[in-house]
């Protein structure tokens, strides 16, 4: 599972990614909501306020603001630390504000949750608890220490403290709950994200290596006539050299390395050999390439390639996509990677349905986790064997759910089940008892006539 290899830019560091220029821009808004509420405090209710206190602190606002502008540049890009010190200044802007206007009888007291939501989305756990902490502990401050608001003729504006006590425990639970709830779906998004990233790299590694395995075979093809030709001049010049030993070992070396050269160019085009036709291929023949990289790995691999129906076709041509080759081979290396001794492969058609099935005699998935099979970096507790087993392996399931994307791509539906009762002992387990994968497709997604290309027959052996 080469991607896992591979820098991914993960959404943890997405916190780093956020512009100035839109926490300035944001920041703007703000200001314009805040002075505006001023202006209607005292014009439309005149109410009786600090203004020049509140237009102070808004001041302090609009000056970092323009400081920001003019020194940094508009791309650049804040950092973790940056970030948060950008969210908590206008959460303490906001906060000396709401003190100098009410504190919680300010009915825009609400808007103190805005940082911490903003902090739960872009920035890490601990910054978004600091923030958090620090809400909390604004609110409650201000729900008993505050500058009161007052009307045109002196009297408190105020909400009983039934109320008070009431937007005090709002507030800290929508604290808590709204952190919670944003940083869950947002943690669930950048998971996505990242698992998609590297599902599209792996199929871009293996289209590369499709691409790469048809030019040497056109390379092979096409060096072929020169090499021969090569082969048979130094092979006649040896022949007219007899009595010139010296020059007769220069044409034969010369043999040799024409030789040489067919033998690497065959070696390098064995896998791309195949690959003239490189947009279809028996299924068979898919089934074998997607399973070549684990044959050598210690595990007896048995291939029971059949159709439904009696009189179907031996071999179907289907379409030689990458998605397909590179899901099948993660699904036959995760079944590698925890057999005991064996894997099977089965394949089975009919004039609707392609499948194949994929199984070991390994411990099986996990039963408590079979609904969840497919997902992206789910972690699994492993025991000191599994370990050994595969110590490389994470238990982040990003192997599985590469392999899931790239063959739902193709049109297929995969189930995931395990070959044993989870109530029996392992004595009583059959001997197909581990992890059972089926891949099915509905015919005309991957069959070669569906897709109007003409079908190309097998090679057949040569009658003497």
């Amino acid at each position: 599972m080469a991607p896992t290899d591979i820098g991914i830019l993960k959404g943890r560091d997405r916190g780093n990614w956020i512009r100035l220029r839109t926490i300035i821009l944001l920041r703007w808004g703000a200001i314009t909501g805040q002075l505006s509420a001023l202006m209607a405090a005292n014009q439309v209710y005149n109410l009786n306020l600090e203004y020049e206190l509140c237009l102070l602190v808004v001041g302090v606002s609009v000056i970092g603001n323009l400081i920001a502008m003019f020194i940094f540049p508009e791309n650049k890009r804040l950092s973790e630390t940056e970030n948060l010190l950008m969210v908590l200044f206008d959460l303490l802007q906001l906060s000396l504000l709401l003190y100098l206007t009410g504190g919680l009888h300010n009915p825009f007291s609400v808007l103190i949750l805005g940082p911490v939501v903003i902090s739960a989305n872009v920035l890490t756990m601990r910054s978004t608890v600091f923030l958090g902490l620090t809400a909390i502990v604004a609110v409650t401050i201000l729900s008993t220490a505050y500058l009161p608001m007052r009307s045109i003729d002196g009297a408190e504006v105020r909400v009983p403290d039934i109320f008070i006590f009431g937007n005090w425990v709002s507030i800290v639970i929508a604290v808590v709950f709204l952190s919670i709830y944003s940083r869950r779906v947002t943690v669930e998004m950048h998971t996505m994200s990242d698992a998609l990233q590297a599902t599209q790299m792996a199929l871009s590694r293996e289209q590369r290596l499709t691409d790469l395995g048809g030019v040497v075979a056109a390379a092979a093809h096409e060096l072929g006539t020169p090499l021969a030709t090569i082969k048979l001049a130094s092979a006649e010049l040896v022949d007219e050299l007899e009595d010139r030993p010296d020059l007769a070992d220069d044409a034969r070396l010369i043999r040799d390395q024409a030789d040489r050269c067919r033998d690497i160019l065959r070696s390098m085009g064995r896998a791309g050999k195949d690959d003239l036709h490189l947009h279809q291929a028996p299924l068979s023949a898919v089934i074998e390439e997607a399973a070549e990289p684990h044959r050598d790995r210690g595990k007896l691999m048995l291939f029971d390639l059949h159709p439904v129906d009696d009189g179907a076709e031996a071999h179907p041509a289907i379409l030689r996509r990458p998605e397909i080759i590179h899901g099948l081979r993660n699904l036959i290396q995760n079944a590698v990677d925890f057999a005991k001794q064996t894997v099977w492969i089965e394949a089975t058609w009919n004039d609707d349905r392609i499948s194949v099935r994929i199984m070991d005699d390994g411990p099986g998935f996990p039963q408590q986790l079979l609904g969840r099979i497919g997902d992206p970096f789910m972690r699994v507790r492993r025991d000191g064997e599994s370990r050994s087993q595969r110590p490389e392996y994470e238990g982040m399931g990003l192997g599985l759910f590469i392999a899931k994307t790239l063959l739902e791509r193709t049109g297929a539906e995969l189930s995931f089940a395990n070959g044993h009762d989870p109530f029996l002992t392992p004595a009583e387990h059959p001997g197909r008892s581990g992890a059972i994968i089926e891949v099915s497709w509905p015919r005309d997604r991957i069959d070669v006539r569906a897709a109007g290309l003409p079908v190309t027959a097998m090679n057949q052996p040569l009658q003497g």
